[in-house]
């Protein structure tokens, strides 16, 4: 497989994102740039500028009409995709680690960090896509319709499961949480990591009905969206940033490395820079792919499986479009099946 390599950050990426036809891909970095790029060939189409701050968080609505991103600047931004202009901002009082558009695109959440006496929240917006009309996108809710406070410990990382249902979030402490969108209760919330360590990454699977993700222990979880039972854990050996679930086969991806200043002895293999696969049933590792120079800080996969893209600290996007073997790769136990 090789790779395509994408340089339009001079610093850390922070998020990348396909669109839902997966011809886009979208990034963030800390370098206050958001860029569009091709993902069949890897060209640039252009940027959204006008953050302050390192963004966090980006994601794209799934008409591909609006873009959200999510900066340390304390504001979201709303941007036409196709135009690169910023229709939007809302203002907070804290940095905003996460957006996500519910799956039919009416709604987007921001997640907002805990600081300076700030509790941290999950802020829900309408959103407008103008009845068609791409130049009155710009009549956006002022105030969001409703916010979740974190009392108990902050949350990283949220997402909307099957047809908008609940909202999940994992939190600073480990744990992951399920809300009711309309009341903003909190339904249910279970230890999912070792208490403490934070969860980096939450992704879902293509029909939302369960989702990954990835904790500063070493470890990730597939759990049900429906109850947060623990289907699947995949350990690593190095804390991980980032897991996204792969359509078509039956896998997961999953990211991290340990921070230069964390690690105490230097050798090449050290750092474990490597985007790892698992087998999303059995557990096992099926293999690495490496490249980055850095830890992985985000992974996305093509919403038809056919390829992945990893943004790491080294400030590079690689998109990977996966070859034959890896789809023709099987158990044993899954021949059989297919004989059957």
């Amino acid at each position: 497989m090789r790779p395509i390599l994408l340089s339009g950050h001079e610093r850390s990426l922070t998020q990348i994102r396909f669109n839902k036809d997966g011809d886009l891909l979208f990034s963030t970095s800390k370098d206050k740039i958001v860029c569009a790029w091709w993902s069949a060939n890897g060209e640039r189409l252009g940027t959204y500028a006008g953050h302050q701050g390192a963004v966090w968080t980006v994601d794209v609505s799934p008409n591909t009409v609006l873009l959200a991103t999510g900066s340390a600047d304390n504001t979201v931004r709303l941007w036409n995709v196709k135009t690169g202009e910023c229709v939007k901002t809302w203002d907070f009082p804290t940095a905003v680690k996460r957006v996500a558009f519910s799956p039919d695109g009416s709604k987007l959440l921001a997640v907002t960090e805990k600081r300076m006496g700030f509790l941290g929240t999950i802020a829900v917006f309408d959103i407008a896509y103008g009845d068609g009309d791409l130049s009155n996108l710009n009549a956006q809710a002022e105030e969001p319709t409703l916010r979740i406070t974190c009392t108990e410990s902050k949350a990283t990382v949220a997402g909307w499961s099957y047809l908008g249902r609940y909202i999940i979030a994992g939190h600073e402490d480990g744990s992951v949480s399920q809300y009711d969108p309309k009341s903003g209760d909190q339904l249910e919330n279970v230890q999912a990591h070792e208490f403490d360590h934070q969860i980096n990454d939450l992704q879902f699977s293509p029909d939302r009905t369960y989702f990954i993700t990835a904790s500063k222990d070493k470890s990730a979880k597939l759990m049900a969206a429906s109850n947060l039972a623990i289907l699947k854990t995949y350990v690593a050996d190095t804390p991980l940033n980032s897991a996204s679930i792969t359509p078509k086969k039956d896998y997961v991806i999953l990211g991290g490395g340990q921070a230069a200043m964390d690690v105490t002895t230097t050798s090449a293999r050290q750092g474990k820079f490597e985007a790892r696969f698992y087998h999303k049933v059995f557990e096992d590792e099926i293999g690495r792919v490496r490249g980055h120079f850095g830890p992985l800080n985000t992974i996305d996969v093509h919403p038809a499986g056919t390829a992945y893209a990893s943004g790491g600290e080294d400030g590079y996007v690689r998109i990977h479009h996966f070859d034959k073997p890896y789809f023709d790769f099987m158990y044993e136990v899954e021949r059989e099946q297919m004989r059957k």
